[in-house]
C-alpha cells in the first residue's frame, strides 16, 4: 500500500513539489540566505506588484552585458508565458576585455549561453552562484587542458573573471534564483554578452575593438543572432554547438 501512495504522489508530481519545497527550506537555513529573505523579501514582492508581476516568479531568465556593466533578470510564471523584464542590476566592474573567457587565468569573463548550475549560500563572496563555464563550445573552443572554471555571479564588488555584484543586489538575484529552482527551474539560462547590442555606442565601441582584435567577430554575430531574436519574441532560442564550436540558432 505504501508504494502505491508513493507510485500516486509521483505521478501526480506530489513528490517532485516536496523536494522542491526543501530546497528552499534548506537553503533558508543558511544565515546569509535567510537574512536575504527576512530583509528582501516584502520589498520583491511590492517590486513585483508594482510591475504587474506574479511573485515568485517560476522562471527566470539571466541577461548580462560585460561593456554596459549590466545585468537583467526576466521572469514568467508559466513555460507558455513570454519573459518580462523584472528589474536591471548594475554590475560592479569589469575584468579583463572584449571577448570570450579561452584558458584559466586570462581574468576575462566568458561570453555565451550558459545556466545556473550552483548555489553558494556560504561563499566568500556573500553569496553566489555558479554557471557552467566552460559550456560545450568552451571545451572546444578553449585550452583543452587549462580551460578555467569556477565562474559566478557574487557579491563583494570584486572579480577576476565573474560576474560581481553588491551584496545587497546579490540577496536579490540569489532569492529569485532560489525561488525558481524551488518551482521545479533546474537549468536557469545565463546569456553572456560582449555588449548590450541594442546600444549603439556599446556597438560601435564593440565594432572598433573588432578593427584590432578580430578573433571573436564570428561569435560576437552568433551571439547578437540571439539577442536580437529575444528582443523580438521575448522566448529563449534553442541554441545547438556544432563539432567546430559554433552557435547553431
Amino acid at each position: 500500500m505504501k508504494r502505491l501512495v508513493v507510485l500516486v504522489m509521483m505521478l501526480l508530481g506530489v513528490g517532485t513539489l516536496s523536494a522542491q519545497q526543501s530546497f528552499l527550506e534548506n537553503q533558508k537555513m543558511f544565515p546569509k540566505v535567510g537574512e536575504a529573505y527576512r530583509e528582501k523579501e516584502e520589498m520583491l514582492k511590492r517590486e513585483f506588484a508594482k510591475k504587474g508581476l506574479t511573485y515568485p516568479a517560476k522562471y527566470i531568465f539571466v541577461r548580462s552585458f560585460k561593456l554596459d556593466s549590466e545585468m537583467e533578470i526576466w521572469v514568467k510564471n508559466s513555460a507558455t508565458d513570454t519573459f518580462r523584464l523584472f528589474k536591471s542590476y548594475r554590475v560592479c566592474t569589469l575584468s579583463g576585455k572584449m571577448g570570450p573567457k579561452r584558458k584559466e587565468g586570462d581574468r576575462q569573463v566568458p561570453e555565451g549561453f550558459y545556466y545556473i548550475n550552483d548555489f553558494n549560500p556560504n561563499s566568500s563572496y556573500h553569496l553566489s552562484l555558479g554557471i557552467n563555464y566552460p559550456n560545450f563550445s568552451d571545451r572546444i573552443l578553449s585550452d583543452q587542458k587549462k580551460p578555467g572554471g569556477e565562474i559566478y555571479i557574487h557579491g563583494n564588488c570584486i572579480t577576476v573573471g565573474c560576474i560581481p555584484l553588491t551584496d545587497e543586489f546579490i540577496d536579490e538575484v540569489y532569492i529569485l534564483a532560489v525561488n525558481a529552482k524551488n518551482a521545479g527551474q533546474d537549468f536557469i539560462p545565463v546569456h553572456v554578452f560582449p555588449v548590450k547590442f541594442g546600444n549603439p555606442r556599446s556597438v560601435d565601441y564593440l565594432s572598433n575593438f573588432a578593427l584590432t582584435d578580430n578573433t571573436s567577430t564570428a561569435l560576437w554575430a552568433e551571439l547578437r543572432t540571439a539577442y536580437d531574436y529575444f528582443e523580438k519574441h521575448h522566448r529563449l532560442p534553442v541554441v545547438l554547438v556544432d563539432d567546430k564550436g559554433k552557435y547553431i540558432m
